[in-house]
């Protein structure tokens, strides 16, 4: 999208305390999905919509969790809440969601039938898993990721950089056969080209992956199709600074922040249709 006088006034968040901060109408989107109080035990006294104002400034400022302004809850009570979140799943049933509502106002079918995969390479410098890519010639995680074609987010994977992308792509995809059952065709760089992809794919299901090349001939930038889906999402999920380089120690917050960022941006879009 070109940034012209006319977006930028429509885009713009003057008004809220923070750029990250929810609006009125996100908000609305958001709060049914998260947990209900407890019935027993002591009340709630946390704001949740301030959690997630602040969850969402960590991930668009990429600051520390001890930098994390005073005026949001404190910052051990928002990583209590990031990490019990974190382990319950709910950002993956969040992004599913509306994923669904969102590929519905566009007068898709609520579930894909087709994708994009793709993968992106961060560098590390914490603990945790990590391993080096010969091709990039880069040390630390792969962000490997499944899109519609409308470019939202639908799979996740991080895991190190050492893995070839015909080898993760297995596992990728079988982590969405439940969740999204009926995407059975994928669109494919040539680096998942081969064999071995396709006989590891039987034992997951019925995927039929089609591989899109480059042309020897062409000399160049050149744009594939399809293939410019998937990596126009990584550029949005880019925008958080969070993920411009991988900073997490496990697997599961750095796929959690991932997911927030995403979270983030189909929230943006449902609200600017008048969802809700």
């Amino acid at each position: 999208m070109a940034w012209t006088e006319t977006t930028r006034r429509q885009y713009a968040r003057r008004a809220a305390r923070y750029a990250s901060d929810m609006t009125d109408r996100e908000w609305r989107i958001v709060e049914p999905l998260l947990p209900a109080p407890r019935r027993l035990g002591r009340p709630r006294t946390t704001v949740l919509r301030e959690v997630m104002n602040a969850l969402l400034y960590i991930a668009s400022s990429g600051c520390q969790w001890r930098m994390l302004p005073k005026d949001f809850p404190p910052c051990s009570t928002v990583q209590r809440y990031f990490y019990a979140w974190r382990g319950i799943g709910l950002w993956a049933r969040i992004n599913h969601h509306l994923v669904m509502a969102a590929r519905e106002l566009e007068g898709k079918e609520a579930s894909p039938t087709a994708g994009v995969i793709g993968q992106s390479v961060k560098t590390t410098e914490s603990g945790g898993i990590r391993g080096y890519d010969a091709g990039k010639k880069i040390k630390g995680r792969k962000r490997h990721i499944v899109v519609d074609t409308l470019g939202l987010m639908v799979g996740l994977m991080v895991h190190s950089a050492d893995i070839q992308d015909r080898d993760g792509a297995p596992d990728l995809l079988k982590s969405i056969c439940h969740r999204w059952p009926w995407l059975l065709h994928v669109f494919a760089d040539g680096g998942y080209a081969g064999d071995k992809l396709k006989r590891k794919l039987k034992k997951v299901g019925r995927f039929t992956v089609e591989i899109i090349k480059r042309s020897d001939k062409t000399k160049g930038f050149e744009v594939l199709p399809r293939r410019w889906v998937v990596e126009r999402t990584f550029a949005w999920l880019g925008r958080c600074r969070r993920l411009a380089k991988d900073v997490e120690k496990s697997i599961a917050s750095a796929e959690a922040w991932i997911m927030i960022a995403h979270i983030r941006l189909v929230t943006r879009r449902l609200a600017s249709y008048c969802y809700h």
